[in-house]
């Protein structure tokens, strides 16, 4: 048996499995080297990756976003009928990953004279707090009794013949 300890399998840490997978992606793409790249700050949350992509048009390059992964591929394509007498400049393809953090937004891409732009801002993320309503034994909150159906659906009269069980017993006969 194979078990692979890591500091998220505490249950205090619900919900934190793509921190864990994180470093396996970081270390996946460090060892690339082409295209060469730049990281800068412009402004106080801006960033700006450039890459070089010399003889790369814009209709050869992607630029993707995808859970926090900002991929750019390239992919020269080859001119049929060209005969080379030297080939020195090789047509080669690219790919380029970049893990973004979260709160990072990519705002534009632009191609200027063979290097590729790719502007971002860090956002503040909005508070999310909020709370929670405390309820007794064997009295469900009005919210728990809309959360009991399945897609969003509350019960009523005659619908899942669940309508006794959520509502307290009534003391009139009838």
């Amino acid at each position: 048996m194979n078990t692979r300890l890591s500091l998220f399998d505490s249950p205090l840490f619900l919900g934190f499995d793509q921190f864990e997978r994180t470093p396996d992606r970081i270390k996946k793409t460090s060892n690339e080297g082409y295209p060469p790249y730049n990281i800068e700050q412009i402004g106080p949350d801006g960033l700006r990756i450039s890459l070089a992509v010399a003889g790369f048009t814009m209709a050869e390059l992607d630029v993707e976003v995808e859970h926090n992964q900002l991929t750019i591929r390239g992919k020269q394509l080859e001119e049929p009928g060209k005969i080379y007498l030297h080939r020195g400049i090789a047509a080669r393809q690219f790919q380029r990953t970049f893990v973004l953090a979260d709160g990072i937004e990519i705002l534009s891409a632009g191609l200027d004279n063979g290097l590729l732009h790719i502007d971002m801002k860090r956002v503040e993320p909005e508070s999310t707090a909020r709370k929670i309503e405390i309820s007794t034994a064997g009295k469900p909150t009005s919210q728990t009794m809309s959360l009991s159906g399945t897609n969003g659906h509350t019960h009523n009269d005659g619908c899942c013949g669940s309508r006794k069980a959520i509502d307290p017993p009534s003391d009139s006969k009838q």
